[in-house]
């Protein structure tokens, strides 16, 4: 599946088990491991096990393997690696606090 359409069958993912505040980070000028982020958040540590469990089972369908998972025994911020794609959900307090997004979009020092 092309890196574009397999971000937005995450997002659509995410969306059917209602994850909250869903974004799209595109990274390919920031670093070569990864293409995107997705980033979102559930609403307690059981919702966001449930929305990375489900991206997981149904990226399987469509025969795309994670190459890896962190987290799930916590529940507070659970990492799913595709490759390419690797879809970050967390607790808004954690995500909050790591602020992934301006992390990955704030622009470099001159240096």
């Amino acid at each position: 599946m092309e890196t574009e359409n397999f971000v937005n069958f995450v997002v659509e993912s995410l969306e059917d088990l209602k994850a909250v505040n869903t974004v799209t980070v595109d990274v390919r000028d920031l670093t070569d491991v990864m293409d995107f982020l997705v980033i979102a958040s559930g609403t307690s540590n059981r919702h966001v096990k449930s929305l990375a469990s489900h991206v997981a089972v149904e990226a399987k369908k469509q025969s795309v393997r994670p190459l890896g998972s962190e987290g799930e025994s916590e529940g507070e911020w659970v990492l799913v690696d595709f490759g390419e794609v690797v879809v970050h959900v967390m607790l808004p307090a954690t995500r909050d606090f790591y602020d992934l997004e301006r992390l990955w979009t704030h622009p470099k020092a001159p240096g």
